[in-house]
Order: structure tokens, then sequence, then C-alpha cells
């Protein structure tokens, strides 16, 4: 089963310059768009506008209010002990 796309949810992306690292959904534009950041000075994914069909969801989530900041995302990371699996270069699945 696919976990739901929302806000916190840390995804994999799976085209692009950036694919096989790890971001987290800050914002839900519609249903074909979201908004992600890695962010930059942890897994080295800028704040960018994704098409949903470019991202992996996983079953990772942390707690973040829609909208949040870059450092409040690492705040999160860190306190949910995600901080160095969003450093490593994952596989994604095709």
């Amino acid at each position: 089963m696919v976990p739901a796309i929302e806000a916190g949810r840390v995804c994999v992306k799976i085209l692009g310059r950036e694919a096989g690292r790890r971001c987290v959904v800050v914002d839900v534009v519609d249903k074909n768009f979201v908004v992600v950041t890695g962010p930059a000075k942890v897994s080295r994914v800028r704040r960018r506008r994704v098409n949903v069909g470019h991202i992996e969801p996983t079953e990772m989530k942390i707690k973040i209010a829609k909208g949040d900041g870059d450092d409040k995302v690492v705040e999160a990371l860190r306190t949910a002990g995600f901080l160095d699996n969003m450093k490593e270069i994952a596989t994604p699945r095709l």
C-alpha cells in the first residue's frame, strides 16, 4: 500500500538531476504537484515544486506544519531520527 502524499512525508525523487535523493513534502499544491525540500544543506534537494509522478513516497513521516521553513524541517528530521537517512542516496523503485 502506498502512503498518502501529505506535508511531512519523506519521499525519494525518482527522476531528474536529484534522482535517488530523499526529500520532504512541505506543501501540496494540487493533485499533480507538491512542494518539496531536502533541505539543500542535508540532502542537496532544493525547495521546489515537483510533479507527484517524479517522487516515490516512503513509510517515513515527520511532524511539520504546511509550508514550514528549512530550519524547522531539519529540526523535525533530527527529532524523528531521520537526519542520517536523508543524507544517503536511495535506489528508487521503478
